[in-house]
């Protein structure tokens, strides 16, 4: 296996890193809060997952505890036992949670700002329904070779049509629907199925007593839309008995600067070699507040394998990088995270 020179591979792309413009926008932002600001964001190739419960601790070890802590989310997908546990990590460092979302807020965000004691968003802003959708070691690939999730929801609607369809058909549909889903797969989405009302209920008790009101909310959230990706915007979040209020403008202005700017962070920064050669560089997931700001970076060779049409890693380098100013001073360190 060939590999390019080094003196090709100095010339790989690196994304910017802007700590100095966040920070700045961070300070303006946490002025008309009157709290503290926590950031996390993700590249739409990010999702909440178990490392950022790691990364979430040493930003909230930095920042110590609160009455209110405001958290600025942005995602798109992810782990819903990660974000109860993420949840239960900010509940710890402060007595009142609130959830700014200027942007999308999906699936497993969406829980997170369950969890929060209000929940402020803008016309820009969304959440989204949640399922027991599962990425399994046995799942069906796309067209780039990668694992995808399955759902429950389309599972079932897969099979009701097929018996709405072939109403006199004695054929058994799971044995068409096994030569493209895993029978393991189907098991393991099946057995999943109570954990998204489980996973909502416990966020909400957070700051919701009524447990039959929790359960409602719950419920909706897992079965009443159409789709997942179904926008709950600030009317219908109230409809459903969230606390959602209107962000201040102003505010909202600034985190969508944040967002530009970690848009900018998370560029893809891809140099190719030659036709089976590339570099990889990408900061996938964000976490920042005053003076330090945490990052996960993909960092990485890649050799394409033609016959099996799929990428090898080489020279694996991706890992959490950390930047913190202490006296005036930038300090820069990998973190280790296993």
């Amino acid at each position: 296996m060939t590999q390019p020179d080094s003196a090709t591979k100095a010339k790989a792309k690196q994304p910017p890193v802007l700590f100095a413009r966040t920070q700045a926008v961070i300070h303006q932002a946490s002025a008309p809060l009157g709290g503290q600001l926590i950031s996390y964001w993700n590249n739409p190739r990010g999702s909440i997952c178990g490392a950022d419960v790691i990364a979430l601790y040493e930003v909230l070890e930095k920042l110590g505890h609160h009455d209110t802590i405001y958290f600025f989310l942005k995602s798109d997908a992810g782990s819903g036992q990660v974000s109860l546990r993420m949840v239960s990590l900010l509940r710890q460092h402060c007595a009142n949670l609130v959830a700014l979302v200027p942007l999308e807020c999906a699936s497993a965000a969406t829980m997170i700002t369950l969890g929060a004691n209000r929940i402020l968003m803008r016309p820009t802003a969304y959440l989204t329904a949640v399922d027991s959708s599962l990425n399994h070691a046995l799942s069906p690939v796309d067209k780039d070779n990668a694992r995808v999730s399955v759902s429950l929801y389309e599972l079932n609607r897969v099979i009701r049509l097929w018996r709405e369809q072939q109403v006199e058909s004695t054929e058994n549909p799971y044995k068409n629907l096994f030569s493209c889903v895993h029978p393991l797969v189907i098991g393991a989405v099946d057995r999943a199925e109570s954990l998204p009302i489980m996973l909502c209920r416990e966020l909400l008790s957070f700051h919701i007593a009524d447990e039959s009101r929790a359960h409602e909310i719950a419920a909706t959230l897992n079965s009443k839309y159409p789709s997942q990706s179904y926008p709950i915007l600030l009317l219908e979040a109230k409809k459903i008995g969230l606390n959602a209020e209107a962000l201040p403008l102003a505010v909202n202005a600034l985190l969508l600067e944040l967002n530009r700017l970690y848009s900018e962070m998370g560029q893809k920064a891809t140099t190719d070699f030659d036709e089976i050669h590339a570099h990889g560089n990408e900061i996938l997931n964000i976490l920042e507040t005053g003076e330090l700001q945490v990052y996960f970076q993909d960092d990485k060779d890649w050799f394409y394998r033609s016959e099996e049409r799929r990428r090898i890693t080489l020279n694996d380098n991706r890992g959490w990088r950390r930047i913190e100013r202490r006296k005036g001073k930038i300090h820069k360190s990998v973190m280790h995270v296993a």
